[in-house]
């Protein structure tokens, strides 16, 4: 009788393992060709974004004697970015280890080493809300993010700032303020700004405002450009901004809809709302400067574009046509506004108004995601109470906006001491591209 059990229960055991073993198998993480390809998709778009597209876009709105020199610093922090955030940057970004949810502590801030060098990371690896692409994909992609935000800054002090400074003062702050504040944000359970509950669907907060208010310092710390504002620095050749914007435009359909990091729904409706604030931003800075100074200008509707891109980035996820549209609008005439008249009364010498479209764009753009996140109001977010969710956009605001400024403005100051930030006087006369690279943009 026992031997029977014995038999009997084997085979059980034969028939059921089988089955365990399936379900097992069946429950690991299997990569989705759909996603992969998307975010394949979105990462080259993205990256298309710093070079050509912001390389053009900045390079057209400087002086002919700089058209290089904007352009090389686009292309050389390009490269810099990339290989720091192999060796440390995505780690600190990233890494989880010593996070836990409402518990705030220094892996709040920033991450550990555990993923530095990309270590243990294969052609295996797999990522995703439901692990459905490769890890190597999402560190490229995140990577491309990691690159356009410090090349942003360039806008604010082009024309006078050193390569060599340029170069250190990038590879300083992407280490103490990308990162750190990428990964309060982004990285999850744990992270200080995730668990207040701040919303930034693609980077209102850690791309925009964070290289605006950091682009804002750099010009106070550097001081105006050589002849600023009598001397007249009309744009050299406003075809390239046009083309450059055109590129953003595209690009930053991989910035927003890439941000679902799936080929999703929403996905799709980022890629919708997108557009439609990035037209009502577009309008919105042409209609303003129209009835302000008489004519609309190319540079104005190329800046628009801009300004709407940026406020819609952290609401791309949450926000619905409708929110969005009011989103834009308020973008481009806020931004309008602020990149002239405000920059005029100041006296800041922004030179292609980082600050006033970037800075000023996140911030609106952060602040009205709070509002139009919310279901009643056509939102697609889980916003309850738009009152109690817009002070936690304030807070994410406010402590960003702090962070970066005093982090900025000590790496500059120490790096101005140890070799000094700005060219000389007869480098700036002569220009960047002959003075800093021995070469000229243009050669008749």
């Amino acid at each position: 009788m026992t031997l029977r059990k014995f038999a009997g229960l084997g085979a059980l055991l034969s028939f059921v393992m089988p089955g365990l073993a399936m379900a097992e198998e069946a429950a690991a993480p299997v990569l989705n060709s759909g996603d992969t390809a998307w975010m394949l998709t979105a990462t080259i778009l993205v990256l298309f974004m710093t070079i050509p597209g912001l390389a053009l876009f900045y390079g057209g709105m400087v002086r002919s004697k700089n058209i290089l020199s904007v352009m090389m610093q686009c292309f050389a922090i390009t490269g810099l970015i990339s290989v720091l955030w192999v060796i440390y940057g995505y780690s600190i970004a990233f890494d989880t280890t010593g996070m836990e949810q409402g518990v705030v502590n220094f892996n709040s801030f920033v991450g550990g080493l555990g993923k530095a060098f990309l270590a243990d990371v294969t052609p295996a690896s797999i990522t995703g809300p439901a692990a459905l692409f490769p890890e190597a994909v999402f560190i490229t992609f995140q990577m491309t993010f990691a690159i356009i935000t410090p090349a942003l800054i360039v806008g604010a002090f082009a024309e006078r700032m050193k390569f060599s400074a340029m170069l250190i003062f990038m590879g300083v702050w992407f280490t103490l303020v990308y990162a750190p504040i990428a990964h309060m944000v982004w990285s999850g359970n744990g992270g200080l700004m995730w668990d207040w509950g701040v919303l930034d669907f693609a980077g209102g907060t850690v791309v925009h405002i964070n290289a605006g208010i950091a682009g804002l310092v750099a010009c106070l710390v550097l001081g105006k450009r050589k002849g600023f504002p009598t001397t007249p620095m009309a744009p050299h050749n406003l075809g390239y901004t046009l083309m450059g914007a055109a590129m953003l435009w595209v690009g930053w359909f991989g910035f927003n809809a890439g941000s679902a990091v799936a080929a999703n729904g929403t996905a799709g409706m980022a890629m919708l709302v997108t557009q439609i604030a990035t037209a009502a931003a577009a309008l919105g800075w042409m209609f303003a400067e129209w009835i302000t100074h008489g004519k609309p200008s190319a540079l104005g509707i190329a800046s628009g574009v801009v300004a709407g891109l940026v406020a819609i980035t952290p609401a791309a996820g949450t926000v619905g046509p409708m929110g969005a549209l009011v989103i834009g609008l308020a973008a481009g005439v806020v931004c309008f506004f602020c990149a002239t008249t405000l920059k005029r009364k100041l006296g800041y010498d922004d030179s292609l108004d980082a600050f006033g479209v970037h800075g000023i764009g996140g911030i609106l753009g952060a602040i009205l995601t709070g509002v139009f996140a919310a279901p009643a109001l056509g939102g697609f977010g889980t916003v309850t109470d738009i009152g109690a969710q817009v002070w936690i956009q304030f807070k994410g605001v406010g402590f960003t906006v702090i962070y970066t400024a005093v982090v900025t403005f000590i790496i500059l100051k120490v790096l101005d001491a140890v070799m000094g930030l700005r060219v000389s006087e007869e480098e700036e006369a002569v220009g960047l591209d002959l003075a800093q690279h021995n070469e000229r943009g243009y050669n008749l």
